[in-house]
């Protein structure tokens, strides 16, 4: 799995599986043997965050920044002075993810580092789940990535299809979500980066990113 840039964005719906998506390419990146740090930019949700998944990334060498209060029952929306570090890493050659809030509600607070962001240059990945009750149609997860755009003032370079039924997913149910995603990337204009598929179904094909699911589960 290769990428354009150093700087990643992963967005999308809530419950969409951005943030199990951020964390296994950082552990992924890691185990490659590059420096990774990944940035919990969810000031909206605070129960499913990359925060709850830091032993383990700092266990494999990825370094973690997060607001203050995450992962405690004190959680306010805040963004962390560190967060400026991150164009300073990229400078130097380390991939740092940002983990971003799910809708253009979490998408405002990355607005803020438009400039910096643009600057860089960046890889800002959408992430569609079809099994996710308000994103069941290509349609709807158009237009929330549309939200997301326009809230972050970026523009989304490709998308990811993370459709699964969590523990019940089938390998038919995988299958069944590539044409779904071919309306979203007729719809969106976007290549896909990747299908993801968890460790446990047994699923093999070229475009697909096999994972473990590290984050909290929704089902």
């Amino acid at each position: 799995m290769n990428f354009c840039s150093k700087l990643l964005i992963v967005t999308g719906h809530f419950g969409s599986g951005k943030t199990n998506i951020a964390v296994n390419i950082a552990l992924s990146l890691a185990e490659r043997g590059e420096k990774v740090t990944v940035v919990d930019f969810d000031t909206v949700n605070p129960y499913f965050r990359s925060k709850d998944s830091e032993e383990l990334m700092k266990s494999c060498g990825v370094q973690v920044i997060a607001p203050e209060f995450a992962n405690s029952n004190v959680d306010i929306p805040s963004i962390p002075a560190e967060v400026y570090s991150v164009f300073e890493k990229v400078k130097h050659g380390e991939t740092c993810i940002l983990d971003v809030g799910g809708d253009g509600l979490g998408a405002t607070a990355l607005g803020f580092f438009n400039k910096e962001i643009t600057e860089f240059g960046y890889e800002m990945m959408y992430v569609i789940n079809m099994y996710r009750p308000i994103t069941e149609t290509p349609q709807d997860a158009y237009t929330i990535m549309r939200e997301i755009e326009n809230r972050s003032r970026l523009k989304c370079t490709c998308f990811i299809n993370n459709s699964n039924l969590g523990k019940f997913t089938r390998k038919e149910d995988i299958e069944d979500s590539f044409a779904y995603a071919e309306k979203f990337s007729s719809l969106s204009g976007l290549n896909i980066k990747f299908t993801s598929v968890t460790d446990e179904i047994p699923f093999s094909s070229d475009g697909v990113f096999k994972m473990k699911n590290i984050t909290k589960k929704l089902f």
